[in-house]
């Protein structure tokens, strides 16, 4: 019996060594990367770590990555289960990513902080790095990559996510508290335009759906 579950691991393993491709790592770390824009998020890093005082490189990072890892097995059948398209989630991820962008914009409070004493799980972790858009864009992949090397694209990217989280005290020394204040107010915009798009590009694939029916 054992020896069977290790020849099954093993076939398994050579079967995920034969899908590996450099090239498609490489793709899927570059849309994420795009996606994520965890270095267009730097002021937002920077600001939050100022009003909660520290921000948990490692867990962050690490929730992230198993979000996102999690979701590229099961993303669509959990969602599905609980009735839950894609789309509405994305949109669902929209709005919090709307909100967030309305308090970088206009240097306001929206959300409430509570007794909260770190930013590393929200909003970091999620959904500014693993958010609606880094989520549905696991399962795109899934349609045209094989699994072992969006994995392996997604690491690539949860590195570089927890050297920019931990590069914070750096990155708020060498550019100053007058330049955050500017870059927030303009990746407040950027990441404004993206939940709306997302909005949108979502709103839209329902609203065809629904009238294909």
């Amino acid at each position: 019996m054992k020896k069977k579950i290790i020849f099954a691991e093993n076939l398994k393993a050579k079967i995920m060594f034969q899908d590996f491709s450099i090239k498609e790592v490489l793709t899927s770390f570059m849309v994420l990367f795009a996606v994520i824009d965890i270095l267009g998020s730097i002021p937002l890093i920077v600001s939050l770590k100022k009003k909660f005082g520290r921000i948990e490189s490692e867990k962050a990072s690490l929730v992230a990555g198993a979000l996102l890892v999690t979701f590229l097995f099961v993303g669509e059948t959990l969602l599905t289960f609980i009735g839950i398209d894609v789309n509405s989630f994305a949109i669902a991820g929209a709005f919090v990513l709307f909100i967030i962008a309305l308090e970088m914009v206009l240097g306001v409070q929206i959300q409430r902080g509570g007794e909260a004493k770190s930013a590393s799980i929200v909003p970091i972790a999620f959904p500014l790095i693993a958010g609606a858009g880094s989520l549905t864009t696991t399962l795109s992949l899934k349609a045209e990559f094989a699994t072992i090397n969006i994995i392996l694209g997604i690491i690539l990217n949860i590195i570089l996510v927890y050297v920019v989280l931990k590069s914070a005290n750096w990155i708020e020394k060498k550019i100053g508290e007058g330049t955050i204040k500017v870059l927030e107010k303009v990746f407040g915009v950027i990441l404004l335009a993206i939940s709306i798009k997302l909005f949108t590009t979502n709103f839209a694939q329902i609203v065809q759906s629904y009238f294909q029916f």
